[in-house]
């Protein structure tokens, strides 16, 4: 039986692509640097800060402090974090469905606390969503299991009878270290259809109310 489904954040919750490319687009303006495509930077999203840099800035990167670079990147996501952002299609039909089956709902997220919880306040969908575990909530995130059967033992339900759906090779391996049901959600800034199919997920699913039918 299915207790709960756990979720990552971006790109599996949330398309927060545009207001994270804005960020790095801002950081690139600042440097005189040409802008760079939702099409370039979108697949970076789910991979973090670092990640982003390298969609924009290429082999110039060595040249800048990156933490510099970073913290800008952060400051301006900070100050427009959902300007754009929403629930992909099918997820708020999802999480209802969930609620009115009685089906417990978690968060685990690589994204810092000081980003993530101000972003699910301002989501209608996701505002309720009581356990919510991020990056740095414990000593480590991803792949790691941890962050993941500490979300477990906050609904009280056993590993094995939870679901963790991610759109990165990180949340299947986390998932499956951790003795959950993973699910890999190709609706979001996965690298192709081919790769996220490499990661052998126990589901891998286009649409997220598609996952109803396997709980």
């Amino acid at each position: 039986m299915t207790q709960a489904v756990i979720f990552d954040l971006d790109g599996t919750l949330l398309d927060t692509c545009d207001d994270l490319g804005a960020a790095l687009n801002y950081t690139l303006q600042l440097y005189g640097l040409p802008e760079v495509s939702k099409a370039d930077y979108s697949p970076a999203i789910s991979n973090g800060v670092k990640a982003l840099l390298q969609v924009g800035f290429k082999d110039k990167l060595t040249d800048y402090d990156e933490p510099i670079l970073k913290q800008s990147v952060l400051d301006y996501y900070e100050k427009n974090i959902a300007v754009h952002s929403h629930c992909f299609n099918g997820i708020a039909p999802l999480l209802d469905m969930l609620r009115s089956n009685g089906i417990k709902i978690g968060i685990m997220t690589n994204k810092p606390t000081f980003l993530t919880l101000p972003l699910l306040k301002l989501i209608d969908e996701l505002k309720d969503i009581e356990v919510v575990v991020c990056g740095d909530t414990l000593d480590e995130a991803k792949p790691s299991p941890k962050p993941l059967l500490h979300v477990a033992q906050q609904l009280a339900v056993k590993p094995s009878e939870c679901f963790y759906v991610g759109d990165a090779e990180r949340d299947i391996a986390a998932a499956k270290a951790a003795n959950m049901r993973s699910v890999a959600a190709l609706w979001g800034y996965i690298p192709s259809k081919a790769i996220a199919l490499s990661w052998q997920a126990d589901l891998n699913l286009t649409n997220p109310e598609s996952l109803f039918s396997h709980i």
